[in-house]
């Protein structure tokens, strides 16, 4: 074996950096992920360095960590990272990273907002940025903040410019998709606030990459009436945050529903201002120069339950998760490219040879069109149409022709659509009108989608496969392609190969060469019964996949997990070419890992973003660890109120350059 000679790190990491032909906006050399830290010298010069070796990056893999066990307590009860990032090269050399997390805060942190004051990161507003309180304990009033938060994306903006900032500016848009609980432990807050998002200005140190908080914002919604639970997010190809608001508001019983009557009162301080067509669509954040940022909604994407979709190199393509029981594959194909404010909606219809087998050849699909709008026209109906006027649904059967039965949202309905009410309809009630019109809505919590864009394949999470999936369940409809004969719990992630040339099933042509043709397994979880830790899914397999992202340079599908049969949840990297599937990072136990996000080049540097959500939430499958974790959480995360926001790092494990 030889080697180059011993560097110091920060030398090593710059020599690497300029290696010819080894382009620095990759995973090459050690700009691969930042290196926290400083140098452990001071000689910035390069003038007595060794030449380095004129080479390509070759693979990177990672190695997988062991899931942490009761013998080491607290790493069940924090994150845990204890996974080996290898960048191979062509020479045979490689280099060895050991990743690390590191946080920016722990949500109700009191945190810079860049006007000499703080802000509480994670807080909540109302309709006129006013704190809401939580009163729950007398005299210990205090602003609301979330434990969960979620969709992150990185991000340059041209001629940035924010005071406290000594190298690059870069910002982190980070929404909080709800608060778990109030102080007094006891009253439930999900979905009765309006979700938040911030601004983070960081400080990217361009010689180790390393990422500095030093200013949050949180961002103004009035304009946009607020948000209503965000939950996964993307970074559009033009640099913009595509937020996402999942579980739209029933409009037929959210006058009476006590969920929605509070969201409204904390909102807008009284129980009936909210009007539930305003949510259940797709917000994208734009942020400003000075680490301020202007939000609208797309109503014309559907209403539906998005969640983390993924805009296509096209640049108009958008394939969006559906998270709902009897939910759909649907895609928007916007008229302009960077312009998602008019286009049209389509919905997948499966063909036969559905499975959960990755061995299977996969079921084909093909697509109905739902209509074409701009957004400016659907928010008018939103303010103008009541559900009644554009259609009937009946809870029973109403013992007539002209109703339709259908599943949606979860429930067996019988539907009758309004004349003229078509529009109205495919952006305002979509589910219900998709399953109207014959399309597959037998999918249950469809979360995140990613594109592999050099195979033009793209993934899709099912975080589980149960109810709507299962043949011969009340909510399963025969013969819309997808039926599984038992439910799989632990979820699975299937790959969808993207072509052009294809038609609707009225026969138009879709403009669109990122069209979804075809649909299968790639990756499946495995449930068992409870093991000694309580896992009721194979703790070294996916389990509850949820949040998804695809990095090119890495070809590294990185999977998040929403897991219920995991005793601590995961991260895990998927090589797609070596099949290697690799643990990562665990999560604080009881917790979800979400904020996915990764970054294959900004100013030079390589980035995982990734937080987590509501520490210690205990189920069932926490019986054998609750009494030895739930102290340890608490004192780690605000007494389970706060939840981590934070990145990836890796440090070289070894300074030499080692060939085989």
């Amino acid at each position: 074996m030889t080697t180059t000679p011993e560097l110091s790190r920060r030398r090593l990491l710059r020599l690497l950096g300029g290696i010819p032909m080894l382009p620095l906006a990759s995973v090459a050399g050690a700009s691969l992920l930042t290196a926290c830290g400083g140098s452990d010298d001071n000689d910035d010069s390069l003038a007595t360095a060794p030449t380095a070796p004129v080479a390509t990056m070759g693979t990177v893999s990672f190695s997988s960590m062991a899931a942490p066990t009761l013998a080491n307590a607290a790493a069940m009860a924090t994150t845990t990272v204890g996974s080996t990032m290898t960048v191979n090269f062509s020479d045979t050399s490689k280099l060895d990273f050991k990743l690390a997390y590191q946080p920016f805060f722990v949500t109700g942190d009191m945190v810079p907002n860049g006007s000499g004051g703080s802000t509480l990161a994670g807080g909540y507003y109302n309709i006129r940025n006013q704190p809401i309180i939580d009163t729950t304990v007398a005299g210990k009033e205090r602003q609301f903040f979330s434990d969960a938060p979620d969709g992150t994306s990185l991000l340059s903006v041209p001629n940035a410019s924010v005071p406290g900032v000594k190298g690059k500016p870069v910002f982190a848009v980070v929404q909080f998709e709800y608060a778990t609980f109030a102080q007094d432990g006891k009253t439930g807050m999900y979905g009765r606030l309006p979700s938040p998002i911030g601004v983070l200005t960081l400080d990217q140190d361009q010689t180790t990459g390393k990422l500095t908080l030093v200013k949050y914002h949180n961002v103004d919604t009035s304009s946009v009436e607020g948000l209503w639970i965000t939950c996964g997010a993307s970074l559009s190809p033009w640099g913009t945050h595509l937020s996402s608001e999942e579980y739209e508001p029933n409009a037929f019983t959210a006058a009476t529903d006590a969920q929605f009557k509070a969201f409204s009162q904390n909102l807008y301080g009284s129980e009936t201002a909210a009007n539930p067509y305003n949510y259940g669509h797709m917000p994208e954040v734009t942020v400003n120069p000075d680490g301020t940022a202007s939000i609208k909604k797309h109503y014309c994407m559907g209403r539906i339950s998005h969640e983390l979709v993924q805009v296509m190199p096209d640049e108009r393509t958008v394939l969006m998760g559906d998270d709902a029981t009897n939910s759909g594959y649907f895609v928007f194909i916007a008229d302009k490219a960077k312009d998602l404010s008019s286009g049209t909606l389509y919905v997948a219809k499966v063909g036969a040879g559905f499975s959960l087998d990755p061995q299977a050849a996969g079921a084909p699909l093909t697509w109905i069109k739902l209509g074409s709008a701009t957004s400016a026209e659907i928010r008018t109906l939103a303010a103008s149409v009541k559900p009644t006027q554009i259609m009937d649904v009946r809870t029973t059967d109403p013992q007539d022709p002209s109703f339709k039965k259908v599943a949606a949202n979860g429930a067996i309905e019988w539907i009758k659509l309004m004349p003229g009410m078509e529009k109205a309809a495919a952006f305002l009630e979509t589910h219900r009108y998709a399953s109207l019109v014959g399309a597959s809505m037998g999918f249950s919590k469809m979360e995140g989608t990613t594109v592999n864009a050099r195979d033009k394949v793209a993934y899709s999470a099912l975080q589980n496969c149960r109810d709507s999936m299962v043949a011969g369940n009340a909510v399963n409809v025969p013969g819309d392609g997808v039926s599984i004969p038992k439910a799989l719990l632990a979820g699975a992630v299937m790959a969808l190969n993207l072509k052009g040339g294809q038609t609707d099933t009225a026969g138009g042509a879709i403009a669109s060469e990122w069209m979804p043709v075809d649909l299968k397994a790639l990756l499946t979880g495995e449930d068992i019964a409870a093991d000694a830790l309580g896992n009721t899914a194979n703790p070294n397999r996916i389990a509850n996949p949820d949040n998804l992202k695809f990095s090119e340079k890495m070809r590294t599908l990185f999977i998040g997990e929403d897991s219920g049969q995991h005793v601590n949840n995961f991260l895990w990297a998927y090589n797609i070419d070596t099949r290697q599937l690799s643990r990562v990072m665990s999560i604080p136990a009881g917790g979800e890992s979400t904020g996915l996000h990764a970054v294959d080049e900004l100013n030079g540097w390589t980035y995982i973003m990734s937080n987590f959500q509501h520490a210690g939430d205990w189920g069932g499958i926490h019986n054998v660890v609750k009494g030895t974790l739930d102290p340890l959480v608490r004192a780690n995360y605000k007494d389970k109120f706060g939840a981590a926001v934070g990145y990836l790092t890796a440090e070289l494990s070894q300074t030499r350059l080692a060939k085989g």
